[in-house]
């Protein structure tokens, strides 16, 4: 008999906030490892699987953290969406209804994501003994031994020691009734539950008919990724399985076990495992008390006792430890108070563009334009923690990016030297990096010694971009002018008689250079509309459509062959959060240009891929997915968290109503994220990894412009926003 782990994500641990919200349930919280409760219940109970596989139900708002959890595990299951909550019964009937499709002999073990079970090889070894008891046709929970008369808990009342039918289930009690009931040997209900599918089915369709018909119409059919159970599902009554099915059928026995528990409901059973401290605090003369820092926050306490401190960006709970279970009423009284408690009311989109601009203005490039450049005019290529500059050579890109900054910064009338930082930069450049054929090289030492002659695609189309707005902030305007002329002709070089242009440094057959020149082309045809630069945007736009990105399932891929098919190999697989944005952005923008209606739903299609790739734990987009959309990287850059806000931006400009408010909200929870990079000094973190941690090395030049391109987006869009 195969055995199906099936854990039920359901819950929204409301005693435990500020830091358990509907959003982001404490399942997937870190409460008291490195990993999330739902991540050890998955590495728990993985080892069960065997000739069965595990089976998640969960909530279609959580499936994000659920497939970026999993593949951080390196674990694979099948993925049940539930459209909205119905309750224990229902999700289980959905789980057994999948299993029967599969295998209509295999044994389901019901488990909580959200529990404390320390003694992994414990519990397993109970779950087995359940799974020999459940092949007798019975329905098998396993009860605890209580250490304690807690009225936090179920009980389970058993007609004999040892594995035995239940007498009665009993709901949490009063202290003189869980006293009593500790007497008189009575076990707590895990929550645990071991079951054949064809079993539990049999007594649904017996007790609770309209659960399993409604689960059973709205079941979806077996394909690759996240199932998402049909309308049919809001028809389901709302019940749990314990009044559905537990407190009613004759086939329900109880097996005791052993292994250490807690069902984690409260901050007071946080504190009780000993390891729910989180964050930087400082302490004098305390005692038993439970500390959880957000990153970036300090909590000092003196002279405190038993209390529970829980400081969260947005919100703060302190409460003594006996009182932990209270936490309720005050959500309660915050959603009565019309103050939502998953959050706290947001600045305006003007109120964020200014909170940026302010620091750009004021720290960043006040920073960059005298520690980040060179006596000679050249940009620095990274800056450290204490403003010396780092790299021993200067790369085509920077210069571009850095000169593209400070053109856009004097164009704002941010300051009346820039305009002479990107002249002299430009001189500079231009006398270091181009060659004799129109084109730029790659690399150069900080005294123009040659150190890389390749013309990179990538690079011209930086040159382009930022020439572009050199011309528009008056600089230099003849040189720009001469300088994109002659990078456009000589590009004729790198053209491809099937399309595209090829890159010569890295791999050939690219979606990212055309990209940026696809950038680089929209801005030069604002300036010069009966200029080639129309025609450059629609072929790459052209070459998107019918190759980058995929016709079915809407995403683009970075690496291609020489007939524009996919690469082969993982190259091919490649699918980035960031650029998923950062097209959806361009498109969007030709689409206007052009209107064509196909850019706009492209661009969507897009926008949700990189949705696919946002880490909903730390609030940020990770590096890349495979083409399955599952994350196989769980490094987060500084960049995509730009390209995702540029994106929400400007389709939440093209959007109405609840879409518009969907899409502004994901632009500020993008700007939160991408906050959590910067430092007050103008300089920047660039690698976020998988544990919350920052890499520490200096900060790159180049991230720059992406800061700069979405502080530009966010001031156009509060603009546009206020209009309508």
């Amino acid at each position: 008999m195969a055995i199906y782990p099936v854990i039920l994500c359901g819950g929204a641990g409301t005693r435990l906030w500020p830091a358990s919200r509907p959003a982001r349930p404490k399942q997937f919280i870190d409460l008291i490892s490195d990993l999330s409760l739902f991540q050890e219940t998955v590495r728990r109970i993985a080892p069960l699987a065997k000739g069965g596989r595990i089976i998640v139900v969960a909530g279609r708002d959580h499936q994000a953290y659920v497939e970026t959890q999993l593949s951080a595990l390196g674990v694979e299951g099948d993925l049940i969406l539930e459209p909205m909550g119905r309750d224990s019964a229902p999700a289980m009937a959905a789980a057994a209804l999948w299993i029967e499709q599969i295998d209509p002999d295999g044994t389901a073990v019901f488990v909580a994501s959200d529990h404390y079970i320390p003694d992994a090889g414990a519990f397993r070894e109970a779950a087995l003994a359940a799974v020999v008891a459940a092949e007798h046709g019975r329905i098998v929970t396993m009860g605890l031994a209580p250490t304690s008369p807690s009225s936090a808990y179920g009980y389970i009342q058993p007609e004999r020691p040892g594995l035995s039918r239940v007498g009665r289930f009993v709901e949490k009690p009063d202290r003189p009734a869980a006293e009593r009931y500790l007497a008189e040997g009575y076990l707590w209900n895990s929550g645990n539950f071991v079951v054949p599918a064809g079993v539990l089915l049999a007594e649904l369709e017996a007790l609770a008919p309209e659960v399993v018909a409604a689960v059973r119409a709205a079941l979806p059919e077996r394909g690759s990724g996240a199932h998402l159970l049909g309308p049919a599902f809001a028809s389901a009554p709302k019940i749990s399985i314990d009044y559905a099915v537990m407190e009613k059928s004759d086939k329900v026995w109880v097996l005791p076990a052993a292994f250490e528990w807690s069902d984690l409901g409260a901050w007071d059973a946080v504190a009780a495992t000993g390891q729910g401290a989180r964050g930087i605090r400082v302490d004098r003369g305390s005692d038993g008390c439970l500390v959880r820092a957000a990153p970036g926050m300090v909590v000092a306490t003196a002279g405190v006792s038993n209390l529970a401190i829980i400081a969260e960006p947005d919100a703060v709970l302190v409460c003594d430890l006996g009182r932990a279970q209270d936490v309720k009423a005050l959500v309660e009284e915050l959603g009565r108070r019309e103050a939502s408690p998953p959050s706290v009311e947001r600045p305006s989109l003007p109120a964020l563009a200014d909170q940026l601009g302010r620091w750009l203005k004021l720290n960043a490039l006040p920073l960059w334009a005298t520690l980040g450049v060179e006596a000679d005019g050249g940009f620095a290529e990274a800056l450290d923690q204490d403003g010396a500059q780092v790299g021993e050579f200067r790369r085509a890109r920077v210069q571009a990016r850095q000169a593209w900054v400070y053109s856009l910064a004097s164009i704002w009338g941010w300051g009346d030297g820039y305009g002479a930082v990107v002249e002299r930069a430009l001189a500079r450049f231009e006398a270091t990096n181009r060659r004799e054929d129109g084109l730029y090289r790659t690399r150069v030492s900080p005294a123009g010694a040659v150190l890389d002659d390749t013309a990179s695609l990538y690079d011209q189309a930086f040159i382009l971009l930022a020439t572009a707005a050199a011309l528009e902030a008056g600089v230099d305007v003849e040189r720009s002018r001469r300088t994109a002329a002659a990078v456009q002709i000589a590009l004729g070089a790198l053209a491809l008689p099937q399309g595209g242009w090829r890159e010569l440094a890295g791999p050939a057959f690219q979606a990212n250079a055309h990209m940026h020149l696809l950038e680089a082309a929209l801005a030069w045809e604002v300036l010069e509309p009966d200029g080639p630069w129309a025609g450059i945007a629609d072929a790459i736009v052209a070459l998107a459509r019918a190759h980058f990105i995929d016709e079915r399932d809407g995403f683009l891929r970075e690496f291609f062959g020489s007939d524009w098919r996919p690469a082969e190999g993982e190259a091919g697989r490649l699918v980035e959060p960031g650029h998923q944005f950062e097209w959806a952005w361009l498109l969007t923008r030709w689409g206007r240009l052009r209107v064509d209606p196909w850019a706009l739903e492209a661009a969507r299609r897009l926008f949700a891929a990189g949705e696919r790739g946002l880490d909903p734990v730390r609030g940020v987009a990770f590096d890349e997915m495979d083409d399955t959309l599952r994350p196989r990287s769980s490094r987060a850059r500084l960049w995509p968290q730009t390209e995702w806000l540029k994106a929400a931006l400007i389709l939440a400009e093209e959007a109405e109503g609840e879409d518009r408010g969907r899409l502004v909200g994901s632009a500020a929870a993008a700007l939160r994220g991408l906050w959590l990079y910067f430092a007050p000094s103008g300089l920047w973190r660039d690698k976020l990894g998988a544990d919350g941690a920052f890499e520490t090395e200096p900060a790159p030049a180049s991230s720059l412009y992406h800061i700069v391109a979405a502080y530009q987006q966010l001031r156009e869009t509060a603009v546009r926003l206020a209009r309508t």
